[in-house]
């Protein structure tokens, strides 16, 4: 009890200084009185006491920004040496109820709900963890540091990927533009001008850049993996393969240029897909690989591929994903595999033939002429292929449907050949008569 009336009686000849500094202005007085008072409490381990003066000194007329700037930053100091889970909540709650709506502690209340939300997903509350962080627009803090600013909407990102909300999370992660990881770290920071806003530097739990990047795309990689979104997954393991740590260890750059091979070969056609194909084909890296530069070499050749024989050739390969780097393909992965063959036969025939019927299709792509026909007209309506199917004839035309102005125009042409041809004959035909007279009159 003594020591409470001891506690009691230093805060409130404290809390009379501060109120003679804070009415004069005195900006390090008032800091230095505030602080104190904190430090008692902490020292007492009167955590009720310290919550209670935080917000009555927060509240005191005409209070100082600075002082309340300092008073939080004392208080955050505090937070991981709380007895227990309750006390620490109790605390950082407090905090956050001080510093909501004061834009010069808006750093401080986004590192305190940052806290908050991991202590939440500790205990299992993923969805209020989640709801927690959205409240916060880092993004608009001019004072954060661009890589906390960062790390904090990925964390945002990662706790939407959690609880599912796959819409949230695309909304979430448009916030960070994948230019942001090329900027040159190794420039010099331009100094401040004078009235520019000073940006504060980041915590020393904050990951560079180059590892924000690859948690970003790992990240994205996740949301992808969703809808099966081969192609975009492919285009995110090819910008981690690109960091220099990465490039830099074979242990850690094998993994991912497999991956990206069998994303490539997953993805369906398109010019994109084809772009990214003779690129990687063209990776020297490949060549530790040699099984797969021969999967992609055969998808770029014009040739018809046997699905049983490369099937047989890759599924220990296929197989074996599931314990590289990144997890396994997904569960609809060996059935989309193929499909991208028979996408590539097709390919391949409507190459060589104009016309070709159901029954020899069939037979090139090893199929049924039902499941022939269903993979056909699945390409002709993604827009892969022009191809019309005859089926009382069962002939399939690869030939493309003409334009009404593309058809005037070969008419147009075919009358001009057709006029020159008979001007010719005509000269020709007259050139004959003059030369036939000329011999008769001698």
């Amino acid at each position: 009890m003594d020591s409470n009336g001891d506690l009691d009686s230093k805060i409130e000849a404290l809390l009379n200084s501060e109120k003679q500094m804070r009415l004069n202005g005195d900006v390090a007085g008032t800091k230095k009185a505030v602080t104190e008072i904190l430090q008692l409490c902490f020292d007492a381990k009167a955590w009720k006491t310290l919550n209670d003066q935080i917000v009555l000194l927060s509240k005191r007329r005409g209070q100082l920004k600075q002082a309340v700037t300092a008073m939080v930053q004392q208080a955050m100091q505090y937070i991981d040496q709380t007895p227990d889970i309750e006390t620490k909540s109790e605390l950082i709650k407090t905090l956050n109820s001080v510093s909501a709506g004061k834009i010069y502690v808006e750093i401080e209340r986004a590192r305190l709900i940052k806290i908050l939300a991991k202590i939440k997903e500790e205990q299992g509350n993923i969805s209020e963890a989640a709801d927690l962080m959205q409240e916060v627009a880092v993004e608009t803090f001019g004072a954060m540091a661009k890589t906390e600013k960062i790390a904090f909407i990925l964390e945002q990102v990662r706790l939407c990927l959690e609880r599912q909300d796959y819409v949230r999370a695309q909304i979430l992660s448009r916030k960070i533009s994948p230019r942001v990881f090329d900027a040159d770290t190794s420039k010099e920071k331009k100094k401040a001008k004078e009235g520019d806003n000073v940006v504060e530097e980041a915590p020393a739990d904050i990951p560079t850049l180059l590892e924000l990047k690859r948690i970003y795309y790992e990240l994205m990689i996740r949301y992808y993996s969703h809808s099966n979104d081969y192609l975009e997954i492919c285009r995110c393991y090819k910008s981690i393969y690109d960091i220099p740590t990465v490039k830099e260890n074979s242990a850690m750059w094998i993994p991912v240029l497999r991956k990206i091979c069998w994303y490539l070969v997953l993805a369906p056609h398109d010019p994109m897909q084809s772009s990214l194909l003779n690129s990687t084909l063209e990776d020297k890296n490949l060549s530790e690989i040699p099984h797969f530069r021969l999967l992609l070499k055969q998808l770029i050749t014009m040739e018809v591929i046997q699905w049983t024989a490369l099937w047989n050739l890759f599924k220990d390969e296929f197989e074996n994903e599931k314990n590289m780097l990144g997890g396994s393909l997904g569960d609809k992965a060996a059935e989309n595999f193929r499909e991208r063959v028979i996408e590539h036969n097709i390919l391949v025939v409507s190459k060589y033939y104009s016309r070709i019927t159901l029954k020899r299709l069939a037979e090139l792509l090893c199929l049924s002429i039902q499941e022939a026909e269903k993979h056909l007209a699945d390409m002709v309506v993604s827009k892969a292929l022009v191809a019309k199917v005859d089926r009382p004839m069962g002939v399939v035309s690869f030939q493309a449907a003409k334009d009404s102005n593309d058809i005037l125009n070969s008419w147009a042409m075919n009358l001009e050949k057709l006029l020159d041809l008979v001007e010719k004959s005509c000269h020709q035909i007259h050139k004959e008569t003059m030369v036939h007279k000329a011999a008769l009159k001698v």
